[in-house]
C-alpha cells in the first residue's frame, strides 16, 4: 500500500471522531466517519417510516446511499445513534457498506497522502492491513457525561444523562456482541484510553504514536 491507512476503532463518545478529525489535518489525509454511513442508514429507515431492527427496512436504506448526506446535522442526535446501533448489527447491512469503505481506504484524493476511517471494526474487518490501527476507549460514564453536555449543556436533567448511560450500555452490548464484525481490540492496535484525558493530550500522544510507526 503506497499511502497511509489509519484504522480508529472505539466505542461511541470515546472522542474517536474528534481525534480522526484532527489527525485527518495533521497528515493531510482523507477521512470518512464510517460511522455517520449506519446513522445515515438509521435517519433514512426512520425517515420513511419503517422500523430500524427490521432487517428488510435496514437493507432497502443502504442500497439507496447515494441519495442520503451524510453531513445531515440529524444524523448525529442520539436517537439516529441508537437506531444506526441496531442496523449495524445486521451482517447484509454491513455486507453492503464494506465494499464502500474499503474502495475509500484504498482510493484518496490526489491532494491527500492516505485516508483515515474511525469505526468499529475498521482495523479488525474494513481495512486488516492498515498500516496504523488505532483502539480509543473510555469508561462509559465518562462517555455519557460528554454525550450529555454535548445534547444538554449544564442545563440538562439528572434523567436526561441516566437515558443517554442506559443508552450508551445497550449499544455497546450490541456492538460488542452482534455476531458479524463485533467491535474488539485489533491484536496489533495501539490502545488509548481517553477517560482522564483532555483531547489535546490524546492528540499529541496520538501524534506521536503515528510518526513512530507510519
Amino acid at each position: 500500500m503506497s499511502h497511509l491507512v489509519i484504522a480508529l476503532d472505539g466505542p461511541a463518545a470515546s472522542g474517536k471522531g474528534t481525534l480522526a478529525r484532527k489527525l485527518a489535518k495533521h497528515f493531510n489525509l482523507a477521512l470518512l466517519d464510517t460511522g455517520a454511513l449506519y446513522r445515515a442508514v438509521g435517519w433514512s429507515v426512520l425517515n420513511d417510516g419503517g422500523d430500524p431492527t427490521s432487517e428488510k427496512d435496514a437493507v432497502k436504506a443502504a442500497k439507496n446511499m447515494g441519495n442520503i448526506d451524510l453531513s445531515n446535522r440529524e444524523l448525529r442526535t442520539e436517537s439516529i445513534g441508537a437506531a444506526a446501533s441496531k442496523v449495524a448489527s445486521m451482517p447484509a447491512v454491513r455486507q453492503l457498506l464494506v465494499d464502500f469503505q474499503r474502495t475509500f481506504a484504498d482510493n484518496p484524493p490526489k491532494d491527500k497522502d492516505g485516508t483515515i476511517l474511525d469505526g468499529r471494526d475498521i482495523g479488525t474487518v474494513i481495512c486488516p492491513d492498515a498500516q496504523v490501527k488505532i483502539f480509543i476507549t473510555a469508561e462509559v460514564e465518562t462517555r455519557a457525561k460528554r454525550r450529555f453536555l454535548e445534547e444538554f449543556g449544564p442545563k440538562g436533567t439528572d434523567q436526561q444523562y441516566l437515558n443517554i448511560l442506559a443508552d450508551l450500555k445497550a449499544r455497546d452490548e450490541r456492538d460488542m456482541t452482534r455476531s458479524t464484525s463485533p467491535l474488539k481490540l485489533a491484536e496489533n492496535a495501539h490502545l488509548i484510553d481517553t477517560t482522564n484525558s483532555d483531547i489535546e493530550a490524546v492528540f499529541e500522544a496520538t501524534r506521536k504514536y503515528v510518526s513512530s510507526v507510519a
